[in-house]
This record gives C-alpha cells, structure tokens and sequence, in this order.
C-alpha cells in the first residue's frame, strides 16, 4: 500500500467496466458507451477516434493502430494488424538515386497509407455491439465543439509545431500558434469525414472525396500515392506470439510490430534472478539495459513486414536467449552502437477497455512521430503520419523500403495472463521504448509484486542513441553506480514513455485499472 501523506494516485478498482486512457474526456466516452450498451470493441473504437483530437501530435484517423482482443469465455487471443503499406509506386532505388541514404522524418517520402480506420471498421463489423455510428458519435460531437486540451498535450504541441507545414498549420494551429492548456482544440472538417464513415463504413474514408482530398494533396506535395492504395487497405488477423515470464503468459503483437523484442528480452531476462534486487537500483537497471541493447539489435536485423521478417522462431528461441544473457558483464557496460536502421519516435496512444462480460481490448494507435509528417490534407486536415520513416534505405535489408509493404513498427499492444486468475491488458507508449517499456511494467508486477499503479509510476530508464536515460526519479547514488559502470547518464527532457493497464481478477471478479502520470489522463471504472 502507497504512503497515502505522499503524492501519487491508487489504482482504480470497479465491477462493471472500466477504461484505462491519456486522457479524462477518452476515458469517460469509453465508460458512457458501456453504459449505453456497448461493448469494449464499441469503446475502445470511440475513445481512439477521440484521442484523435485530444491527442493530434500522438494519433489520429491518418495514422495506423494495433489491436489484441480477449473474446469472454475464448482461450485464444486475437491480433488485428491495422497498419498501412508504402503506396505501390515507391521504390527505394528511386530515393537512393535522389540522393537520400534515409527517408525524411518530415517529407511526403515517409507517408505511407493509414491503416487504423479500416481496422476499426473491420473490428466493429466482427465484434461490436453498437456500429460504427454509435461509437463515433462522441467524437463527431467534440470535433464541432471542440475538447480542452491538457497539460502534456500542450507541452508536446509546443515542442512539434515547428514541423508543421503547409496545410497542416491551417488545421493544426490556431492563429500560427500551438494550442496551450485549457484552449479549444476543434476540427470540423474531421466531424464531416466521420460522418461520412458513420454511414458508409470504410468506402466513406478509403473512396470518394475524403480519398480524393488526401491522394491530392499528398500528390501536390511530389508523393506517388494513388487512389487505388487507398482503396486497397485491409488490415488482417493474425496469430499472436507468446512467451512465459515468471509463470505468466505475456503475449505481443506478430512483425510488422517489434512483439518478439519483448519477448526476446523477457527470455534474456528469465535467466537472472530479478525479483531479489533493488527494483530502482543500479543491478537490476544494468541488466535490464543491457538485455535491451541485445533485443534491439535482434530487432534492427530481422523485423519487417511480416512476410519480409527473418528469423522469427530465432529471436523467440530460448536456447538463443541463454547464449545471450550469458555475455552481459555483471560489473560493466557494454559498448554497443546503436545501430537503428529506421526512425524512432516518443507519441503514440494506448487505451484499454475491458466490459461487463470482460471482454478486454489492447490497443495501440499513432501517427509515428509528433504530428507524423507535419502534412496535412488541403480539404479535410487529415494529418498524414510518417511511418514510411520506419523503413530502411540499406539494399537487401528485409525492411528495405519497397512498394505496397508495410514498415517495421513500433507500436505493440499486450496482455498479460496468469493461469485462470488474471487477465492484463496493458501497453506502454514512447516508440522505441515500448519493448523495453513491457518488460519494465510485467518484471515490476511479477518479480516484485506490485499493484498496477505502482508498475506504471515507477522511474523508468532506457538506453538510446549511445546514452542511459535515467528519468529523475533515479536515486542519486544509482546514477553514480551505473555511471561507475560505463554507462553515459542522460537525463531525459520529457518523461520515458507513458502507460496503461487494466487487471481482470476473474477469482474475486474486479477490475483494477491504472493510467501513467506521465501523461493526462486517468482510468475509470462502473
């Protein structure tokens, strides 16, 4: 139990439902679309089409999501691969003869075609209560009417709208400004183009004047995207991967998301004995960063679009992940050069929703980096995410650049289960991190047992770009432990990521919810 005379927050406890979101307002819309008889596919659809607008440097309709669902009563967890492709005209001998060796951060390059609208489509037809229509009403209301922006997300609007260009300043500022805390955030253009999926479904997004805004305005901008990549999108169901920590079944989403880096590093982590080491202390940071260092050089090398992925089975091997654990130095840091051969961003979205009947969704929703591309369509002000970024420009590379595939991810949902007693959907965001991010939250509830809030607040580090990240909840003499140990100390000038989860205790029949503080918002429960 947390020292209730220091700040923090507890966990959120509930019977009925309960939403676990970045911010209150997504939250809430989740918790009234229980009530009025909807599902968690129902709710977890109208909180990230809302977070859209809460959030526009993080996620948006532009951009692409990743879901896992528990069916009540159902063994079997299910992955929904929403990400978009490269349009089909993009090459990279085309780019590598413009004389680029990366795609641009920032450039009509990196625009690949957004992939979450059609999932949520695809995921209210299989296994919503309501429609489309009923979970997108909150949303079409607050887009006219505009939602209150919070805190953090003004912290990040500020620190993004200099990549903002074009069209996107006219739909993404106000009066060439970043919104600040408190202000009207309002996108009625937006509300039009959900009106228009309301009725039609996906053809409403993917056809018709919205897909002739957008294949126009990225076309004006030098892009190769055509209608047809557009109209093409399908997201697919595919088969979870899996992996045992501590008695507990973590599962992640398959490549194109970076799931097996998890899970690689929980099996390099399985073969020290974490749970009697200081949670916080320089031991268990030291391992935990250099096992990271060995899972993402796995991932730099083999994760890509699914059927481009290199050897999968290895990266998930245990014998591979022995041999692994067996080279990290227990006294020393070792050098290892950051070899990441896309992009990495910090923004993205995770919401989780579990209902009345516990179904309980995983889902992770963003446009890559802040405001993605810094492009916008010239009509409607869909903001094109970047994710093309997240390719390769190396010749025979699996995530080499090529057209109509999908680029290796970094956004990954998750859920824990224990037996027949617990069920936790959870994620963590900040890009690159959410690997690493896992791992943090699940060795924290599992090797030192504490509740969900407690998993989440915990001070976190991440080693990036040749540098430790220590957040300042680090204690002094860790700092100069690690230090001592060869790590370069960085601390970090925006928080580590953020998170969510919620625990299904199907024992004792509760829910137990908590959201990062790292970020706005909250969990809430009925």
């Amino acid at each position: 139990m947390r020292d209730f005379q220091l700040g923090g927050r507890s966990s959120v406890f509930s019977e009925n439902g309960m939403c676990a979101t970045s911010t209150p307002l997504a939250a809430k819309v989740a918790i009234q679309l229980l009530e009025s008889g909807g599902n968690a596919i129902d709710a977890a659809i109208g909180a990230a089409v809302l977070l859209g607008l809460c959030e526009p440097q993080s996620t948006g309709i532009g951009g692409d999501c990743f879901v896992l669902v528990k069916s009540p009563g159902e063994k079997d967890i299910i992955a929904l691969n929403g990400s978009g492709r490269s349009p089909r005209n993009l090459s990279s001998e085309k780019l590598r003869n413009a004389g680029l060796s990366s795609i641009p951060l920032h450039g009509v390059e990196a625009v690949t075609v957004p992939g979450a609208i059609d999932a949520f489509c695809q995921l209210s037809n299989d296994w919503g209560r309501k429609g489309l229509e009923f979970s997108l009403l909150p949303a079409i209301k607050y887009a006219e009417e505009g939602v209150s922006i919070g805190p953090r997300t003004a912290f990040d609007w500020a620190g993004a709208a200099s990549i903002l260009k074009g069209d996107a300043r006219k739909h993404y500022l106000l009066d060439g400004k970043a919104l600040s805390a408190g202000q009207l955030f309002k996108a009625p253009k937006q509300a039009e183009i959900l009106r228009l999926i309301s009725k039609n479904g996906r053809s409403g997004f993917y056809e018709g004047e919205v897909a002739k805004d957008m294949v126009q305005s990225l076309n004006e901008l030098g892009g190769v995207h055509t209608l047809e990549d557009f109209s093409d999108v399908k997201c697919n169901y595919c088969e979870t991967l899996s992996g045992v920590y501590g008695g507990h079944n973590l599962f992640e989403h398959p490549p194109n998301g970076q799931g097996a880096t998890a899970l690689l590093m929980a099996n390099i982590l399985a073969n020290f004995d974490i749970r009697n080491l200081d949670p916080f202390g320089i031991k268990r940071t030291h391992i935990e960063t250099e096992a990271a260092k060995l899972a993402y050089d796995a991932r730099n090398r083999f994760i890509a679009d699914f059927d481009f992925t290199e050897r999968l089975q290895h990266m998930m091997s245990i014998d591979v992940a022995k041999k692994l654990a067996s080279v990290i130095n227990m006294d020393k840091a070792t050098y290892f050069e950051d070899n990441t051969l896309g992009a990495i961003h910090k923004d993205t979205v995770y919401l989780t929703v579990v209902d009345k009947d516990q179904m309980a969704v995983s889902m992770i929703y963003s446009i890559f980096h802040s405001f993605g591309s810094g492009l916008a369509s010239k009509k409607y002000g869909v903001n094109f995410q970047n994710r093309g970024a997240g390719f390769t420009l190396e010749k025979g590379h699996p995530n080499e650049v090529s057209g109509a595939k999908r680029p290796m991810h970094t956004i990954i949902p998750a859920i824990l289960n224990y037996k027949d007693q617990l069920t936790i959907p959870f994620g963590v965001m900040g890009g690159a991190y959410q690997p690493n991010g896992h791992m943090r939250f699940m060795s924290n509830f599992v090797d030192f047992n504490m509740n969900i809030q407690e998993a989440i607040d915990g001070p976190r580090s991440f080693f990036e770009n040749g540098n430790l990240m220590l957040e300042r909840g680090y204690d002094k003499k860790v700092r100069a432990g690690l230090l001592d140990m060869g790590h370069n100390i960085l601390t970090p000038t925006s928080p580590i990521g953020g998170g969510q989860a919620i625990k299904i205790d199907w024992k004792q029949g509760f829910l137990e919810g908590g959201s990062d503080p790292r970020k706005d918002g909250c969990a809430i429960g009925y």
